[in-house]
């Protein structure tokens, strides 16, 4: 789908309605440019919603998202509120509100509000469905993969052991393709019919993989076996609504790519399925027909939730498919630089089904975590820019990159230059 001036109006068009919508929203310029995702002009406009750092060019964004200007200051506003109101807000007006923010959100995914529940994080979120799934036990097994994220790996490990099942660990081709990836999961489930439940990560912290999750739920369905959707990176990288993954259950953030406060997580359970997660052991069995039992999180962070319509509406304006071109476009930009260099290796194909804005890379012979902090090293002390060492793939540690909205084309260009100079020096063998 292609970005159109049609696109680009009916999105400033909605920003212009958020409290405090930058000028960019309702401008001239704007209104008529080209939205492409190579019109520097206009992305620098966005990129002026940010308040970025000046002392490094930032390309680690995948830790957690800023929130843009206006969101800032709707979320200092509704700070002010709660620290003043407290329980009396707390105790008389929250639950209203609250339920309100809920139905917004299930909106925006495209479900009902009854099958999300909010979360501090996706960890939050996935643990609490990996540890409540009760489909498996004794003569079934689980599986997951080398480039699913740690504490979800664990989750599962122990979930399985707590229940009695089998664990199965596959590691994914290096280099992927749609193909060998789909195929590598459709192999392990033909190779093990005890299979109940997967873990999948959309978008991989590690590397930027991005796995066809429609594909393998639909072959998992067919056999028989759940799938627990892992989209803490994946909702605001990519476009898409949670029904397209064709998962029962998923975890994900919205202060990542969405560009929310910290602390706003969300669990999906599709509905007609909540008796597969057991509730929460701090839930009062009168709830227990009710997603918000399969979690128990505490007293929440109010003034985050309550900026979320915020977030939304300040990202809905640029409009999903609009920040996923752009997204690409930063990361081929410096990829199809380096690419071809026999000192580089670049961990995401090229195919735009199987990436986002986050990629990986390795170079040459430097496979160990130490390795990559020294790369990582090298970037920031002799160039200033700031990348992320990641561990836990099966060909070996690597360096992340991850570009955001904040960034421009000149930021990933200085990325490009580095690592032409870098790679020739550090590579080994």
């Amino acid at each position: 789908m292609d970005i159109d001036r049609r696109t680009l109006v009916k999105g400033a068009a909605a920003l212009a309605a958020v409290p405090g919508a930058p000028a960019w929203a309702t401008s001239a310029k704007a209104s008529s440019a080209d939205a492409a995702s190579h019109d520097e002009a206009y992305w620098a406009d966005i990129a002026a919603q940010y308040d970025v750092t000046d002392a490094v060019i930032q390309l680690e964004n995948g830790n957690w998202g800023m929130m843009a200007r206006p969101v800032l200051a709707h979320y200092q506003q509704q700070v002010a509120r709660v620290n003043r109101d407290t329980s009396f807000y707390a105790r008389r007006g929250m639950g209203a509100d609250l339920a309100a923010v809920r139905e917004r959100l299930a909106n925006d995914l495209g479900v009902d509000a009854s099958e999300i529940v909010f979360t501090r994080n996706a960890t939050e979120a996935l643990k609490s469905l990996i540890g409540g799934y009760n489909r498996i036990g004794k003569g079934s097994a689980v599986l997951l993969s080398d480039l699913d994220y740690d504490s979800m790996q664990i989750s599962l490990v122990n979930a399985a052991r707590l229940r009695g099942a089998r664990l199965v660990r596959i590691n994914l081709p290096e280099p992927a393709t749609h193909a060998s990836v789909l195929a590598a999961y459709e192999a392990a489930f033909a190779a093990n019919p005890d299979l109940r439940l997967v873990l999948l990560t959309h978008i991989s912290h590690r590397t930027g993989l991005m796995l066809p999750v429609r594909a393998i739920a639909d072959v998992a369905r067919a056999r028989g076996i759940d799938t627990i959707v892992d989209a803490a990176h994946s909702l605001g990288q990519v476009d898409y609504r949670l029904p397209d993954l064709g998962t029962d259950f998923a975890g994900f953030n919205l202060h990542k790519w969405i560009g929310a406060p910290l602390g706003v997580g969300a669990m999906y359970i599709r509905s007609g399925r909540l008796d597969a997660i057991d509730p929460d052991i701090a839930e009062d069995t009168a709830e227990l027909g009710s997603i918000t039992s399969r979690v128990h999180t505490g007293t929440v962070d109010m003034a985050a939730l309550l900026t979320l319509p915020a977030a939304l509406d300040f990202q809905n304006a640029i409009g999903g498919v609009a920040r996923e071109k752009r997204l690409r476009a930063l990361r081929d930009r410096w990829v199809s630089q380096v690419r071809q260099h026999p000192d580089i290796a670049v961990l995401t194909p090229d195919d735009a089904r199987m990436h986002g804005a986050i990629t990986s890379f390795r170079v040459r012979g430097r496979t160990l975590d130490q390795d990559n902090r020294e790369v990582s090293k090298e970037l920031l002390d002799q160039h200033r820019i700031f990348t992320v060492h990641r561990s836990g793939v099966a060909g070996g540690s690597c360096v992340r990159v991850t570009p955001a909205l904040c960034n421009s084309f000149a930021d990933v260009d200085a990325l490009a230059i580095a690592l032409l100079e870098l790679a020739p020096k550090m590579a080994k063998g």
